[in-house]
């Protein structure tokens, strides 16, 4: 399980309890007025680091902003005794086939206030990590020849303090900034020693776009939450404040020509398919938890010991009283979770859609 979301958020049970109780009505009334599937409206840009092979920049509507660079360095391979038996084997068309490495990508993330070594800084990372390694197309596009390979560092700074779980936030600035980095052309063949174009114009994009306007895109990570049996997405500080259930979801896309090729509108179509998942531990359940009307001495109630208000704040469930979230989550409340993201027209598509009609510089 993933470290918790946010610092300790500063409610008392009263405002924790009104907004469970709001974030459980059907339909949820979020504090901002957003839909359940709704995300907070951003800014996007991408270009903005000189120097750099892609870079990316985007702002979220309560502040919190993030910026990403990404360079490419070529190496050569190692290969071990069993691939170098395996490096002459050729596929039907007589290539060479390509491998990726896990070796090949390298993730930091820095967020201001944190040391180099903080848990938190360490999971974010490797979660991006897992998505970008578990689309197994990532990594062929680095492949040069069986000698030599791109490795791509992406360097993630978080530029204000994060008011809410920063996983979403610097997932979406990634994958702009991959779709954005550009590779020198190689002008070489087979396993001759790389030559590239001098001429930058003449670059290509590590995700190139075809002319029908369907390419492969980097995978996106979302965060998604449940009061009872309401799934809400993109959730903000209070809200993870009062979550019963929270999941990192990593959605990918399948390679061109995957889908079925029947779809009248095929083009417009996407085939996702999910690539990892994580539970995160939401800070509500360090928050403390109010205390009815029978237990407080000041509304004409009896105060127990200390071990017995223990025992009786477990299993007392009183309306418009707050209790910290105990236990795990039903299996059928994370299936649909994860169909939520996957489904045709879901939040996924969406999100995708809405990168874009972002323009790469």
């Amino acid at each position: 399980m993933a470290p918790p979301t946010t610092q300790q958020v500063l409610l008392s049970p009263a405002e924790l309890s009104y907004l469970h109780t709001s974030l459980s009505l059907t339909p949820p009334i979020r504090p901002d007025g957003r839909t359940p599937s709704q995300f907070r409206p951003l800014i996007a840009e991408t270009g903005i680091l000189p120097g750099t092979n892609g870079s990316a920049r985007i702002c979220f509507a309560d502040g919190t902003e993030a910026i990403v660079g990404i360079k490419a360095e070529m190496e050569k391979s190692r290969l071990g005794y069993q691939q170098s038996d395996e490096a002459e084997s050729r596929d039907d068309d007589g290539e060479d086939t390509k491998r990726g490495s896990n070796d090949w990508l390298e993730v930091a993330v820095e967020v201001p206030g944190a040391r180099d070594d903080d848990s938190t800084q360490i999971f974010l990372a490797a979660m991006l990590t897992e998505a970008l390694l578990a689309d197994r197309e990532f990594t062929r596009r680095l492949w040069i020849n069986r000698r030599f390979h791109w490795k791509i560092y992406v360097d993630i700074l978080l530029l204000s303090q994060a008011l809410s779980y920063p996983l979403p936030l610097l997932s979406l600035t990634t994958h702009l900034a991959l779709l954005s980095t550009r590779l020198p052309k190689l002008k070489s063949e087979l396993d001759e020693d790389p030559m590239f174009d001098d001429d930058w114009e003449a670059s290509v994009y590590l995700y190139p776009r075809n002319s029908q306007g369907s390419y492969t895109r980097p995978p996106v990570t979302l965060l998604v939450m449940a009061v009872k049996d309401n799934i809400i997405f993109d959730p903000s500080k209070e809200e993870l404040a009062v979550a019963e259930v929270v999941l990192a979801v990593s959605v990918g896309e399948r390679a061109a020509g995957v889908a079925s090729s029947m779809e009248i509108d095929s083009g417009k179509m996407r085939d996702l398919r999910l690539l990892a998942v994580r539970t995160i531990d939401p800070p509500s359940r360090l928050t403390p938890p109010g205390i009815p009307n029978t237990l407080n001495t000041a509304t004409g109630g009896t105060a127990p010991t200390t071990e017995q208000a223990a025992s009786q704040r477990e299993t007392m469930h009183e309306e418009g009283v707050w209790q910290p979230p105990r236990g795990g989550a039903k299996r059928k409340l994370i299936a649909a979770m994860i169909q939520k993201v996957l489904e045709q027209g879901g939040v996924a598509e969406e999100v995708l859609d809405g990168l874009d009609a972002v323009e790469l510089g």
